[in-house]
């Protein structure tokens, strides 16, 4: 049940770029484990008055620059850091095969406990 927000600088991408980042996004959680039919995805784009994004901290071997990535996923607590790092392994890949550089994509998890969602009608489905 992870909830997706991609955050981009906002500029000209090229044709098909939003849809090929959120499929790589999802291919990867179904990977780890996330059904299929769960996508629940959104994408901001900012301008660079409203979007900072440090261009090496902590560790980026490349600057960072206007096609920096943020991926924030909110999910239900649970998951291993195993299963984390195998789902940032696999992202990285497939964001490659997109053509976007792996140094300028910064991942956070957020997780929730599994009260925490309704996904209809106002009903705690776990709860």
């Amino acid at each position: 049940m992870p909830l997706l927000t991609v955050t981009l600088y906002r500029k000209t991408r090229p044709a098909g770029f939003k849809s090929g980042l959120l499929d790589a996004l999802h291919a990867a959680l179904v990977a780890s484990g996330v059904p299929e039919a769960d996508r629940f995805q959104r994408v901001l784009e900012l301008d660079a008055e409203n979007l900072r994004i440090d261009p090496r901290y902590p560790d980026a071997r490349i600057p960072r620059d206007d096609d920096a990535i943020l991926v924030e996923v909110l999910w239900s607590v649970g998951r291993s850091v195993r299963v984390k790092r195998a789902l940032l392994a696999d992202l990285m890949q497939r964001l490659q095969g997109l053509g976007i550089e792996p140094e300028k994509v910064m991942v956070c998890f957020k997780e929730t406990q599994w009260e925490n969602w309704s996904f209809a009608g106002g009903r705690l489905l776990h709860a």
